[in-house]
């Protein structure tokens, strides 16, 4: 029963994705329920509207994305994981500029808006302690500046690496993060 539900939930979240980027945020429950291919009765089980299946949307990426981030700094060598992992972020932040979808989430009403800030919050919380227990190892081996809380620095890198979303290219992406890392590293 629970496989069956989660499959409902994912066939909704992606027929969502794909009318939304086609229509925007016009999109209606009918047509998401035709293009999961299930009933609308049976949508309205699942959510009580398009803005509770966006949020929705956007929650599973953002776990996917951390997870992502997380595969990343395992498999990377130690001494390179933050690099790696601030690289696969900034590469996520240009891929998720352009992504049709992403201005449609943007521009939801009120009413979803507050739960997307909800969860973006927690999100990014979750994604800033990651980040600055990666610089706290990075402290710990004396390659990462010590003046500046790791958390602070990690606040620092993600802000600065949002820039990657107007990047024209992966070589732009990875001279950005050059620059970043260049800022966290001990003064001489």
């Amino acid at each position: 029963m629970r496989e069956h539900r989660d499959a409902v939930r994912d066939a909704t979240l992606d027929a969502a994705a794909a009318v939304v980027t086609r229509r925007g945020v016009g999109a209606t429950m009918s047509e998401i329920a035709e293009t999961a291919g299930i009933s609308r009765a049976t949508l309205y089980k699942y959510f009580p509207d398009v803005q509770s299946i966006l949020a929705a949307w956007h929650d599973r990426q953002v776990a996917a994305h951390l997870a992502e981030l997380e595969a990343t700094r395992q498999h990377a060598d130690p001494s390179r994981s933050l690099e790696a992992v601030l690289e696969a972020y900034a590469l996520h932040q240009r891929d998720r500029g352009s992504s049709a979808l992403w201005p449609a989430l943007q521009s939801t009403h009120r009413s979803a808006e507050a739960h997307r800030r909800h969860h973006e919050t927690g999100a990014r919380d979750e994604l800033a302690d990651f980040v600055a227990a990666l610089i706290s190892e990075r402290v710990a081996q004396g390659t990462v500046r010590t003046d500046v809380d790791p958390a602070e620095l990690a606040s620092y890198c993600l802000h600065a690496l949002s820039a990657a979303e107007s990047l024209p290219s992966d070589a732009a992406i990875r001279r950005l993060c050059a620059v970043v890392l260049a800022g966290i590293r001990p003064p001489r």
